[in-house]
């Protein structure tokens, strides 16, 4: 099978790939430059000891002035999944629905390709965009020990295929949503939508108990919400994070099989 649609699918989101990948390396840096500064800075801790619910809307738990605990609440709690969903989301919608109301699928549908193969060379293309945020921010923290950032490399590494995998779950979820309907607005909402509560069940359940038996239905917390970044990604939320994007990959072959491509 030739990669024909997955290089076509990336020329066409290569200006906000190649900007969101700039946009995150260049914050990712600042990040990574100003830990000296706040390394040795109680207050900081305190503050967020005393605000845990505001805090908690952000991500933020435990100590914010170590190596771990700074990158979680500025990088990887909230900014990188947050832009990660951005493209993935993005592209998703834009990848059937979108180009169906542009009229490019039809043409896509003329190659000489199945619509089996279409929808694998899409699924690719999602996987390659979900890897460029946790891609870039993880290239940055490479730099983290000229700084006095030193995190756990091993977890770190974890977290960033996490990320991507959380990328490409909700990716899937537009995706999925837009062959449905062949509607772009309503694959880019309901997808964003599932991820902003995810978002909020994840963040908020520490400071909101109501929530917290609900925290394990969030791609969120099996991704970067339960500390992942001192402790790793477990057995399950490995598989938890696979078996959704897997699931809803195979939901979408027989789906696209019956979209009626003008």
């Amino acid at each position: 099978m030739t990669a024909d649609i997955v290089r076509l699918d990336l020329r066409l989101r290569r200006r906000v790939v190649v900007g969101t990948a700039a946009g995150v390396a260049v914050y990712g840096f600042v990040v990574v430059a100003m830990y000296p500064s706040f390394r040795t800075d109680s207050s900081l801790d305190a503050l967020v000891g005393a605000n845990p619910s505001m805090a908690a809307a952000f991500g933020i738990s435990g100590s914010v002035t170590s190596p771990t605990g700074w990158l979680a609440a500025n990088l990887y709690a909230n900014v990188a999944p947050l832009l990660a969903l951005l493209l993935t989301i993005g592209y998703g919608a834009g990848a059937v629905a979108g180009q169906e109301g542009d009229g490019l699928l039809g043409l896509v549908a003329t190659l000489p390709v199945t619509r089996v193969g279409i929808l694998a060379q899409k699924a690719v293309a999602l996987l390659l965009v979900s890897l460029v945020v946790p891609t870039a921010a993880l290239l940055v923290c490479l730099a983290g020990p000229a700084y006095q950032l030193t995190p756990h490399w091993g977890s770190l590494t974890a977290v960033t295929v996490a990320v991507a995998l959380l990328g490409y779950d909700l990716g899937a979820c537009a995706l999925l949503v837009g062959a449905l309907t062949a509607s772009r607005g309503a694959a880019t909402g309901v997808a964003s939508g599932l991820a902003v509560v995810a978002y909020l069940v994840s963040s908020l359940a520490p400071a909101v108990h109501v929530l917290h038996p609900l925290r394990w239905l969030s791609p969120f917390a099996w991704a970067v919400g339960d500390d992942q970044l001192a402790t790793g990604v477990t057995l399950l939320q490995w598989g938890l994070l696979v078996g959704l994007g897997g699931l809803l990959t195979a939901v979408a072959f027989p789906v696209l099989r019956r979209l009626d491509i003008h």
